[in-house]
């Protein structure tokens, strides 16, 4: 017997509706990502607090104090970095595609763990792979600290790859990455690449995910590495490069060429804004616009997130860092940013335990169709189906281990 379950995912919001205290989530097609449920039957309680469970706006309205601003996009979260207090937010643990995101997290497990000043040479794979790109070649070795600042600065997905085969391979870096997003609590993230593609890798919204919530998590906790801290707040870097006939002609055994951030929010650039610390934008086609940032004014420093955005992430960065500053101290916060380790309440890893993940999904498809399978033939005839997409899954990514050609329609900015 099969029956299907159709599932509608998050859309895109137009004009969200203020929810005041107490906030009341609205109706679920599953439950939202929580710490597991005690022995006693007693009710779970969503990580950074039970408003956080809300998938509309969620804020603690103040007199005085103006609204949230009104931002298309799926997800935000505004928060006091210094204290952890999350001031307000929007579906903050919906699961959406990072684009890159991700590579704040990649920094996070990889920075700590890789000699800054090893030297690298990339496969192949790395340099052919889909995307935004610095341009690397097998035919020179790359010093560690020079493929950070490609990532961070211009989000390149070559660079990304090659950082993970600085550090054993894929498998052993979506591990790292996966295992450091866990210490961190941030459980509603699933890394299935380090660089955030995601369609031309056969990856969605299932095998690669994560959340406002989890996005201010990994942030917050990179910028307290100071190795992080300038890959982040770098503007200019120059990249070395294979000498060209003129530069060998005078001696010169390596060039190099100039590389500019991605990040228009810092000093001096287009959208700059002040106090700007670092973030990282992300977008693809499935993903559309990503962003985290920090920002520091008068000694107290906003963390904000968005996922899902419309327009160009600085502009909503903008409004949503003004409204943290001018709300920070006056308005009673909806949840906190929890700290590494084990919450009072312990997080179970229970993704692979069922069919549904028990956190809402989002994607840029207007609906889903899940099938609830009983019955042996049917349930054999499913389980062969998934074992076809792992294994289409599995050639994808080894396409981007050795080089396989795979289509995309990302940018993979």
């Amino acid at each position: 017997m099969v029956i299907t379950v159709p599932l509608t995912a998050t859309s895109l919001a137009t004009g969200p509706a203020l929810v005041a205290a107490p906030a009341t989530a609205a109706p679920r097609l599953t439950e939202p990502r929580t710490a597991a449920t005690p022995s006693s039957g007693t009710p779970r309680e969503t990580v950074g607090g039970q408003q956080l469970a809300g998938r509309g706006v969620v804020v603690n309205q103040t007199p005085g104090v103006p609204p949230p601003p009104n931002i298309k996009a799926a997800s935000y979260l505004i928060a006091d970095a210094d204290t952890g207090d999350v001031l307000a937010a929007k579906d903050p643990h919906g699961r959406y595609l990072p684009a890159s995101t991700i590579k704040t997290l990649t920094a996070l497990a990889l920075v700590p763990k890789l000699d800054p000043n090893r030297l690298v040479r990339p496969s192949q794979a790395a340099c052919d792979v889909e995307g935004t790109k610095v341009g690397l070649t097998p035919k020179m070795s790359y010093k560690v600290s020079d493929l950070f600042h490609a990532m961070l600065m211009m989000s390149a997905n070559d660079a990304s790859v090659t950082l993970a085969e600085a550090y054993g391979g894929m498998d052993a870096t979506l591990a790292a990455m996966n295992a450091e997003a866990k210490r961190i609590n941030a459980h509603d993230t699933k890394a299935g690449s380090p660089n955030g593609l995601d369609k031309d890798l056969g990856l969605d919204v299932r095998t690669q995910h994560t959340s406002a919530y989890d996005l201010a998590l990994i942030l917050r906790e990179g910028m307290k590495n100071p190795a992080y801290r300038r890959y982040m707040q770098a503007i200019d870097h120059q990249f070395p490069a294979p000498p060209t006939k003129k530069e060998r002609q005078k001696g010169k055994k390596v060039g190099g060429y100039p590389i500019h951030t991605h990040n228009r929010m810092l000093p001096g650039e287009r959208d700059a804004y002040a106090g700007m610390l670092g973030g990282k934008n992300g977008y693809t086609v499935a993903a559309r616009q990503t962003f985290v940032a920090q920002a520091q004014r008068d000694g107290h420093t906003i963390v904000i997130s968005l996922m899902r955005a419309e327009e160009r992430p600085s502009k909503y960065a903008t409004q949503l860092l003004d409204w943290g500053f001018a709300a920070r101290g006056k308005t009673e916060p909806v949840g906190a940013l929890v700290a590494p380790g084990t919450p009072k309440s312990a997080e179970k890893d229970d993704e692979s335990d069922g069919v549904l993940p028990n956190a809402p999904l989002a994607s840029d498809d207007t609906s889903r169709t899940w099938l609830l399978v009983s019955g042996g033939t049917v349930g054999a005839l499913l389980a062969i189906a998934v074992l076809f997409v792992v294994l289409r899954r599995r050639r994808r990514l080894e396409a981007l281990r050795y080089g396989t050609p795979a289509a995309t329609d990302d940018t993979g900015s």
